[in-house]
């Protein structure tokens, strides 16, 4: 009997499908590392990838976790445009009631621009503080439409808050997507990124 999606999901297995429906490609992890770049496997055998983020801490304390892609034949990762909103919640540790917590649009967004999309800020380097959650990238493959995505992290940052990113938005643009790379804002990092298919 073939497994659900949601259930292959939390089994985690390399190659493991469900149903033909979800498959996980790839698993990187980063020790001390500048960046994690995907350069294979992102093609149009699967309309939609999900990435996996697991205990992201950063060397520099309120670092950004972000991310940016190459279409097929460009490197450098800085080439195509992104539209965004981000919105974050809050909640201060050690407190109650609505006066620790907040909620709002975050100065994230990106109005059309070449840059590196920021999925989670202000995330802490100490050794109880991370990030974890996951990104969905729809039809990087697609010459015709813009490449949707969205993400929702949670993080634990130096200011002793739990905070919760949901960041939307679609790549602005024409050609196939076949690299994507994430890393800090600044310094290195630690922790472990698995990329799945979804047809």
């Amino acid at each position: 009997m073939p497994l659900g999606a949601f259930k292959a999901g939390l089994m985690g297995a390399a190659g493991a499908s469900a149903g033909a429906d979800v498959v996980l490609l790839s698993t990187q992890t980063a020790s001390d590392s500048a960046s994690l770049s995907f350069t294979s496997d992102i093609d149009s055998t699967y309309g939609e990838y999900i990435f996996k983020f697991y205990n992201l801490n950063p060397a520099t304390d309120s670092a950004s976790f972000t991310f940016q892609v190459n279409i097929v034949g460009e490197d450098g990762y800085n080439d195509v445009a992104i539209n965004s909103v981000q919105f974050q919640s809050y909640h201060e540790d050690g407190t109650s009631g609505g006066d620790a917590s907040s909620f709002g649009v975050r100065d994230n967004s990106l109005d059309n621009e070449a840059s590196y999309q920021i999925l989670k800020d202000e995330i802490g380097n100490g050794t109880a503080e991370q990030a974890s959650g996951e990104m969905h990238l729809f039809n990087p493959a697609s010459t015709t439409y813009a490449k949707h995505f969205f993400s929702r992290i949670v993080s634990y940052n130096p200011s002793d808050n739990v905070e919760d990113a949901i960041t939307a938005g679609y790549l602005n643009e024409g050609g196939a997507v076949d690299d994507v790379q994430f890393k800090m804002s600044s310094g290195n990092f630690d922790g472990k990124i698995q990329m799945w298919g979804v047809k």
